[in-house]
Parts: structure tokens; C-alpha cells; sequence
């Protein structure tokens, strides 16, 4: 039975997303109109990929949590289907917070979720709960388990928070259920808590998979573990972040894990931490595996310290990355534009072996809905160069630019002049991995309105930014200082 509360959503949606259809942009996920942040149920259901989504249709600023809906076949055309989930009920009705999703053996789809409530103690406090419930459909229509929640505050360990206890990421494996959970422990930091179930209605408690031990944030968020190319993988997205050089920026970070998982003691053995995502904009990614085995992310881009600020008269505010193929290579979490992009390549533009030394702009190189790889290495013979930098966006008054320089091995994003005039965060620097000192380079760019991708040496590290830039900033140039030389290949993106 559909509740008032959803209807009232939905009967939103139909009437207002029309009306910003063409503000969208082409290829990346938003709510359509309103508010979105981190995705959620990210799952294979029936041969086709849903994703739904923390969203509030009715501003452009975070509300009361409801689920949106979309799915796709190819993870580039994206099908709207009416908001899953509204809060409703006695469990959640202070929000539907995010959650994974599943598909049972009998074919129903099975959506995994925070149910958050605020309680009032009898010495006037208040207190928020945060409880994990079910809602059990057919890929479209949902309905709630009258039994909800389905793991309480009692199934927390001893010394956990009732009130940081969200973000559950459900999977099926060898006939059982499995879910982690975000959770609060004793020393104020963050842990993945570990349940399974034989029904997934009744849970037990397993393992604390790994901790933070206040090394990496204050409270993980947003769990999502599988194994990948013979490891296991465990993403988490840390509140509270204390900077750690330039891998880790503070404040709502990404953290990936990756290590070995001890079946035996249901833990977590780290070999490698890292960075997930480097740029200005990147959170609570999730991931699934597609049909032909690929392992496949997808992440809000948005970041909390900068989500207030909407540009006047925009109507939708949130979007997702593009999905993206992940890898381990070199012991490291590298990640690529999902190959179903290449499919969208329209007009292609190329230039070979071009001598950088000022400013230089190519003919065909520019605009807003593209795919550009640019690879640069030094001229030879001459003195390495100290910076090359790429301008896109570009305008008599506006721009975002790449700098790139090879002593220090550092890449920096700088969106200052992009057309936003508040006093937000702007810039962030991130080290390139691999072999950039020698002045070798490849990025990919992908742009879609107002958002910027990179992709740098085959995806060994990426960096997620909204850009803001009027449409009509269109150019793209290229400059050094020093002397490099530069092969370019950019093609327009062709959605339908």
C-alpha cells in the first residue's frame, strides 16, 4: 500500500520534473528535481541495474530523507521510476537513511535501510535512534516490513552508538544473508560492524570487521566490502577527517581498505589504505557486480562543506559520479570510466606530438559535453618543465584548471574562477602516483555540464568536481611553462 507521505512525493515528481528536464545534466544521475545525496541500493534486480538514492524532492537542500529511484541497462541511460521509500512509519519517520538492496531467491526485491527516529527520554532530552529496517517489492513498489527494524538497537555491541549506527550494504553469499554496518564504538572513532541472517528478518551479530581506531575519522559512514582480483575490498567515507599529507583531505572523506579477509575470525587483515577519489567533490560510494563480472562504483558528487550553495535558480542540487570500473593494479584501487561510455563517442578531434610552450588552443578541442585524453611528456633535449596546465570551461572571465607539476608529482584542481562567488572550497593538490617526475602524464577528462572527471594514467587515481561555469564557457587551452609535447584525442558525447 502506497503511504500519503509517498504518493505526495511522487505526484511531485510527475509534475515537476518535466519542467527541468533540459537543466539536467545528459549521462550523470540526479534526482530529477530537488535534493540528492548518497546513493543506495546499488544492485544487479531482474537484468537491470537500479540505483536509488537519499533524496528530498521538494527543495534544493537536504530534508527529510526518502528514496529515489532510477534504472539503467548500460549504466548511461538512466529510466526514472517513482520514489521507492518516504518516511512513514513509527521506525523511520525522521528519515529513510541510505541502505543497499538485493534481489531474494524468489525473485522479490529486497531494500536494506536506516529507519531514523528521535525519541524523547523522560528527562526532557532528546535522543535520535537509528535502527536498520526492510522494505520488500517487486522493483517498483515497496512495502515495509510491519515488523521493522529488523536489527535494533539491542543487536549493537556493548559500547557502540545507537545513535551513529547506518548505512547498511547487504549481499548474499553461499545462501545466507550478510550486511556491515557503520557504527559509533566506545572510543568515539568509527567500525563496520558484520550481521548475518538465514531470512533477512532475523539477524545475528558476527564480527567487527575493522575499526578506525581514531586513525582515519571519527565515524565511518556508508560501508561497502566485496573482493576484488584476489583481495577483499572494504570502501568507508569518514567523518571528521584529519588531513594525512595530500592522500586524505579533512572534514567528509573516502577511504578505501584493501586486504585480506580472515574468514575464520570474520575480519579485515589491512595491506593497503588509500584515497578513493582526489578531487573536490566525492562521497559514500557504492558498488556492484555486473553481469559479466565487472566490478562496478558509482559515489555522490557533492561534498557536505559546500552543498548549501546552490546557484540562483537552479532546481536540482546533487548528482552521481559516472559509474566506474574498478581494478587492483600495482596493489592500488584504480578506476575507469565504465567502457558503455565509449559507445556515446560522437565527432572526434586529435592532434599528435604538439609542442606546448605558452598558450596554445587546437582546433576541435572544446566544449561541455565531452570525452578528452590528453597524454604529455617533455620535449627532448630540452630542461623538464615546471607545470603544464589544462583550462576547460573556459571564457574571457572564467575557467577550471589541471596543473600538473612533475617536482613535487602534484596534480592541482582549481575551480576559483569557475562562476562561483562564494568562499567555498576551490582548490585541492593530490600526488600522481607513478613515474610523474620523469614528466609523463595521460588524463582523461569527462564533462557533462557542470561537472569535471579526471582520470589520471589509466585511472591510478581520480577526481570528482562540480563546476558551475555558464554553459557558454566552452574553451579549452593549453599551456607550460617550460616546453612539452602533448597528443590529444577528444571525442563529443552523444547521449539520447
Amino acid at each position: 500500500m502506497i503511504s500519503e507521505a509517498l504518493q505526495r512525493a511522487r505526484d511531485f515528481e510527475k509534475t515537476h520534473i518535466p519542467l527541468v528536464a533540459e537543466e539536467l545534466p545528459k549521462f550523470h544521475v540526479t534526482g530529477g528535481v530537488g535534493w540528492i545525496n548518497d546513493p543506495n541500493g546499488f544492485a544487479l534486480y531482474q537484468g537491470e541495474y537500479h540505483l536509488f538514492y537519499q533524496y528530498y524532492p521538494y527543495e534544493t537542500k537536504w530534508g527529510p530523507m526518502h528514496w529515489g529511484h532510477v534504472k539503467t541497462k548500460d549504466f548511461i541511460h538512466w529510466e526514472r521510476i517513482p520514489a521507492a521509500l518516504a518516511p512513514d512509519c513509527a521506525f523511520d519517520k525522521d528519515g529513510c537513511f541510505s541502505g543497499g538492496a538485493v534481489e531474494m531467491p524468489d525473485g522479490r526485491h529486497l531494500l536494506m535501510y536506516t529507519g531514523v527516529r528521535t525519541e524523547c527520554r523522560e528527562n526532557g532530552e532528546t535522543e535520535t535512534v537509528q535502527t536498520q529496517c526492510i522494505a520488500i517489492g517487486d522493483g517498483v513498489n515497496y512495502e515495509k516490513y510491519a515488523g521493522n527494524p529488523v536489527i535494533g538497537s539491542e543487536a549493537v555491541p556493548e559500547g557502540g552508538s545507537t545513535t551513529d549506527f547506518r548505512d547498511p550494504h547487504i549481499w548474499r553469499e553461499d545462501g545466507r544473508y550478510y550486511v556491515v554496518v557503520g557504527n559509533r564504538p566506545a572510543d568515539g572513532s568509527g567500525a563496520i560492524l558484520l550481521y548475518q541472517s538465514e531470512d533477512a528478518i532475523h539477524w545475528e551479530f558476527v564480527s567487527q570487521l575493522d575499526a578506525c581506531r581514531n586513525e582515519y575519522g571519527k565515524m565511518w559512514e556508508c560501508p561497502d566490502f566485496f573482493p576484488l582480483d584476489g583481495q577483499h575490498v572494504l570502501l568507508v567515507s569518514p567523518q571528521d577527517m584529519q588531513a594525512i599529507g595530500r592522500e586524505f583531505h579533512p572534514g567528509n572523506a573516502n577511504v578505501c581498505i584493501l586486504g585480506t579477509y580472515d574468514r575464520e575470525r570474520h575480519q579485515l587483515l589491512r595491506e593497503h589504505i588509500q584515497a578513493i577519489d582526489y578531487g573536490l567533490d566525492f562521497y559514500a560510494p557504492q558498488t556492484l557486480e555486473t553481469m559479466d563480472g565487472r566490478r562496478v562504483m558509482i559515489g555522490w558528487m557533492q561534498n557536505w562543506e559546500t552543498s548549501g550553495h546552490v546557484p540562483a535558480g537552479q532546481r536540482f542540487m546533487g548528482q552521481m559520479t559516472i559509474p566506474r570500473e574498478l581494478t587492483i593494479r600495482n596493489g592500488r584501487l584504480c578506476q575507469n570510466p565504465v567502457r558503455e561510455l565509449e559507445g556515446c563517442r560522437g565527432a572526434k578531434a586529435a592532434h599528435q606530438n604538439v609542442l606546448v610552450t605558452g598558450e596554445t588552443s587546437l582546433e576541435g578541442v572544446w566544449g561541455r559535453f565531452l570525452d578528452l585524453t590528453v597524454t604529455v611528456r617533455p620535449e627532448e633535449g630540452a630542461e623538464l618543465y615546471r607545470w603544464f596546465q589544462i583550462d576547460v570551461a573556459r571564457d574571457g572571465e572564467r575557467k577550471t584548471s589541471i596543473r600538473f607539476t612533475p617536482a613535487d608529482c602534484l596534480i592541482c584542481v582549481d575551480r576559483t574562477q569557475s562562476g562561483l562567488s562564494w568562499d567555498m572550497l576551490h582548490v585541492r593538490e593530490f600526488p600522481v602516483s607513478a613515474g610523474a617526475e620523469s614528466g609523463q602524464l595521460k588524463l582523461q577528462l569527462i564533462l557533462d555540464q557542470y561537472s569535471l572527471e579526471i582520470f589520471v594514467n589509466d585511472g591510478e587515481q581520480a577526481a570528482s568536481n562540480v563546476i558551475y561555469t555558464p554553459l557558454e564557457a566552452q574553451d579549452i587551452c593549453f599551456s607550460c611553462g617550460g616546453a612539452a609535447r602533448v597528443d590529444v584525442e577528444q571525442y563529443v558525447l552523444e547521449v539520447d
